[in-house]
């Protein structure tokens, strides 16, 4: 494609130049003689926005050279150029320019100035259609009476190497080398002028680069005075600046000259892709009043549909998805409307979960039932799962919700809180219900392995509430051991061991907990007899799904413990010496009893799941001398440390006696695979990374430590080894590695090596 050909096209963009920097005039508080239909209303912009005074420029002193350029002699006649029409005739490009955009008699002039058309002569004969297409719109509006040459190529410019190799610097964006050029020419060549073009294009470029970088730097004060300082940016051939105009506006609480920015792209520009992108941008940050504004100014499209339409359906979802995190938040009804019938007609899940959220969120828990379920029909996910149980919780139907969200329990911390709430609220039902045994089971894992107080609180009571006063005692008492100031669980354990009348630890008690609650003080001296569960369960501990709707994560029950990974590194049972496994008997003081007494002690209070309590019987059973206590006593209570989370403390239990290679191998892979969570969990995934390779020296590395090890890659951006490591997991169907390989996918870079 020749220059000719290139200019014929760029030259039919200009229609419009005339009141597109009428706005921009308008934008900038200046004052603009020209009057064109369909430009904002005089005055509407500039009451609200105050920047400098200075008229544009309308008629700049042109230089020396480029005067020599324009007046060079032209050559001999050749043909216009043509281009044709709708009938097949002919018509001169330059008639047709004309017709599309005539100068308005304000405008014209009898004289009109001499225009530098130098940087459109260069562009055309470089073949470079932006930046002619962009000194076409610069020149129009900085001379409103100025009609583009037919042919910017058929009056040829006196060749001159040195400037060609400036404009192709500039063409480059190589705007300082521009300078040091213009700056070395002058310097060997005193009486040489750059033309004015050159330098007020260059200006503007570096303008725009400064624009953007603060932009991009969140600098929106400096965007603004950028703007304000550079009006020939304001243009529908640099709608990019307008929209970050418009975005700074906003973030600099001047919400209506955003408005007024977004409003002077839907009036005057005609791109369909700029329009559309304009209203996007405007969505996420003007209100809905002012977007209606915007609306308004679509036009019907070739298929007869709005252009805007499918933005209505993005902006109903976008509002309806904040007001499922801000309760305040208000949707027009009509957008609630669209979005419902969206939900209806497609199907998708991702319109149902908003649906559910939002009505969460307001508690209409019916509605929200239905919106999950219907998500959770279209996409058995974790989040319709996770929606659907909050929302089954608040409808006293604890027993649905367990069910619901067993099976996700373990995608991410935010399902297992919500199955853990989901199993608080079962188990505190009033009056209790006789659960299966398999699902007691499941819960009672599920709290152990996250060591949740919370719901081995409510199993406690459950315990009392069908008399089993032995195993409430356990559950309480592991309550306290994972949270030490849970005075509703030492409540419940005070109240237990009156029931089974052992004094001696209610007077405990009593003396631990007697200044901070008076119902722990006051068990055994008022009450001949235990209060029944229901009187004795503290109504503010019960779960209570209403009072902790504030998130959407968040769970119907608050007291949870900081969680901690499961311990991956499982002691066999084989390894393990023989202990009694009879009721621990807890009157004793451990350093009251002989060592290999203190010994089965230990090993009974670790069944009980009683770790703290362990800690101390094993103390005392290595103060033995007999070598194979001391290193029984050494093995439990280092696997007594990592139940409770300790593990440097295991690590230091490890070494107070001998032990067998299997003991200690086990004890190694245990707490290494601790140590490589904890510093997983605390983002010190290079310390992670070597602590799984020391642990993969013992044992072969399980599916789920290799999940850890390849987020650990991703998040060091190692996209290459990360793919690698997922890849294997991932085959099998595990979720958390599908996840991760497809975030490490689409992380690296499409050339990108594996390695990285």
């Amino acid at each position: 494609m020749n220059g000719k050909t290139l200019y014929i096209s760029a030259a039919l963009l200009v229609v419009g130049g005339v009141a597109a920097f009428q706005w921009r005039d308008e934008l900038l508080g200046r004052v603009s003689s020209v009057h064109t239909t369909g430009s904002i209303n005089p005055g509407a912009l500039g009451s609200r926005v105050s920047f400098d005074q200075n008229p544009i420029r309308t008629n700049p002193v042109r230089s020396p050279a480029a005067s020599r350029v324009t007046q060079s002699e032209a050559p001999a006649a050749e043909p216009p150029v043509t281009v044709p029409v709708v009938d097949g005739a002919q018509e001169p490009t330059l008639a047709r320019v004309q017709r599309a955009a005539p100068v308005s008699p304000d405008t014209a002039t009898p004289n009109p100035p001499v225009v530098d058309e130098s940087a459109l002569r260069y562009f055309a004969a470089q073949g470079d259609t932006a930046r002619l297409q962009a000194e076409i719109a610069r020149l129009r509006a900085l001379y409103p009476g100025w009609t583009p040459p037919a042919d910017p190529l058929a009056v040829p410019e006196l060749r001159d190497p040195q400037m060609d190799a400036m404009w192709q610097l500039y063409a480059n964006g190589r705007y300082a080398e521009v300078r040091k050029a213009i700056a070395d020419r002058q310097a060997t060549d005193a009486s040489w002028q750059p033309p004015s073009n050159l330098l007020e294009m260059v200006n503007l470029a570096e303008a725009r680069q400064r624009l953007v970088n603060s932009s991009d730097l969140k600098q929106y004060n400096a965007v603004v005075e950028t703007a304000s300082n550079n009006p020939g940016l304001l243009t529908c051939g640099e709608v990019d600046v307008l929209w970050r105009l418009a975005e700074a506006f906003v973030r600099t609480d001047k919400p209506e000259r955003a408005r007024d920015a977004y409003t002077y792209v839907l009036s005057n520009c005609d791109g369909p892709g700029e329009r559309l992108a304009t209203v996007q941008k405007a969505s996420a940050l003007l209100p809905i009043a002012m977007m209606e504004d915007l609306l308004s100014k679509e036009k019907p499209g070739t298929d007869g549909q709005l252009e805007f339409e499918p933005i209505r359906d993005d902006l109903a979802r976008q509002l309806v998805a904040n007001a499922g995190e801000d309760k305040n938040a208000i949707v027009p009804t009509t957008y609630l409307l669209r979005l419902e019938r969206l939900a209806e007609s497609n199907k998708l899940a991702s319109d149902a979960l908003l649906l559910g959220w939002y009505n969460l969120r307001r508690d209409k828990m019916e509605d929200a039932e239905k919106w999950f379920r219907q998500a959770k029909t279209a996409d058995d996910s974790a989040a319709a799962s996770q929606g659907l149980a909050l929302a089954l919780i608040a409808r006293d139907a604890p027993r649905d919700a367990e069910d619901v969200m067993y099976k996700w329990r373990a995608s991410s911390d935010d399902s297992r809180k919500t199955y853990l709430a989901s199993a608080a609220n079962l188990l505190a039902l009033d009056p209790p219900v006789a659960l299966e045994p398999e699902v007691l089971k499941r819960i009672a894992e599920e709290a152990v392995s996250q060591k949740d107080a919370a719901t081995a609180q409510e199993f406690g009571w459950y315990s009392r509430a069908f008399e089993q006063p032995q195993m409430a005692l356990q559950w309480f008492s592991t309550a306290l051991a994972w949270k030490a100031d849970d005075e509703a669980s030492a409540y419940g354990l005070a109240l237990t061991y009156q029931q089974l009348n052992n004094v001696a630890e209610v007077r405990r008690l009593q003396q631990q907990w007697g200044a901070q609650s008076q119902r722990i003080a006051n068990v055994g001296r008022s009450e001949p007899q235990a209060p029944s569960v229901a009187t004795a369960r503290p109504a503010e501990n019960a779960p209570q799904a209403q009072a902790v709707m504030v998130r959407r994560d968040d769970v119907a029950y608050t007291q949870y413990a900081n969680t901690v990974s499961p311990r991956q590194g499982r002691i066999s049972s084989q390894s393990q010496p023989s202990r009694k496994t009879s009721r621990c008997v807890t009157s004793f003081d451990p350093d009251s009893l002989a060592p290999q007494q203190a010994l089965q002690q230990g090993w009974c209070l670790m069944e009980a799941n009683r770790p703290a309590e362990a800690l101390k019987a094993f103390g005392s059973a290595l103060k033995g001398s007999q070598e194979t206590v001391r290193s029984d006593a050494a093995y439990g209570q280092s696997l007594a440390y990592l139940r409770m989370g300790l593990t440097d403390n295991a690590a230091i239990s490890a070494t107070k006696a001998g032990m067998d290679r299997t003991k200690a191998t086990e004890l190694q892979i245990a707490i290494l695979t601790d140590r490589a969570l904890a510093a997983y969990q605390n983002k010190q995934y290079e310390k992670a990374l070597i602590l799984l390779d020391q642990r993969a020296r013992f044992a072969t590395e399980r599916t789920d430590l290799m999940v850890i090890r390849g987020y650990a890659y991703l998040n060091m951006k190692r996209y290459g080894e990360a793919i690698q490591v997922f890849e294997g997991p991932a085959s099998t169907g595990q979720r958390d590695a599908v996840r991760g390989l497809s975030a490490a996918r689409d992380a690296r870079p499409s050339n990108g090596p594996r390695g990285g």
